[in-house]
Order: structure tokens, then C-alpha cells, then sequence
């Protein structure tokens, strides 16, 4: 149980550090264009779909090259 709440907590750290080098760089994650925005009357959704490609994207590179070490 300690392994894994050490992994879930250094996986939020680097997901705040990829946030803020984002930031940086004036990349507006979840407000991208081609991001999902519906607005009814009392409610709105908001699916940010470029913003997930991207991310999943980014983590499919970091994966591949830890694992590609031997």
C-alpha cells in the first residue's frame, strides 16, 4: 500500500509540473481550440478532447522511453 501511494504521489508531481511548464510556455490546456463546450440553459458541459489527445499523447512518449530503457 506504501509503494503505491508513493507512485500516486510522485505521478500528481509530475502532473503539476507538466502543467506548469504548459503554463510557461502560454499553452492553455483545456482551453484549446476544437475543445467541446455545450451551454444549455442551467447547465454546461465541457469535454476538453484536444486537450486529452495531447496529454495522452505526451504520456505515450514518457512511457515509451522509460520502457525502452534497459
Amino acid at each position: 500500500m506504501a509503494r503505491l501511494l508513493i507512485s500516486a504521489g510522485l505521478a500528481l508531481v509530475a502532473l503539476g509540473l507538466l502543467v506548469l511548464v504548459f503554463n510557461r510556455f502560454h499553452v492553455p490546456l483545456g482551453k484549446l481550440p476544437s475543445d467541446l463546450v455545450w451551454r444549455g440553459k442551467n447547465t454546461t458541459v465541457y469535454f476538453p478532447i484536444v486537450t486529452c489527445l495531447i496529454v495522452s499523447a505526451i504520456l505515450s512518449l514518457l512511457l515509451w522511453l522509460v520502457n525502452r530503457r534497459p
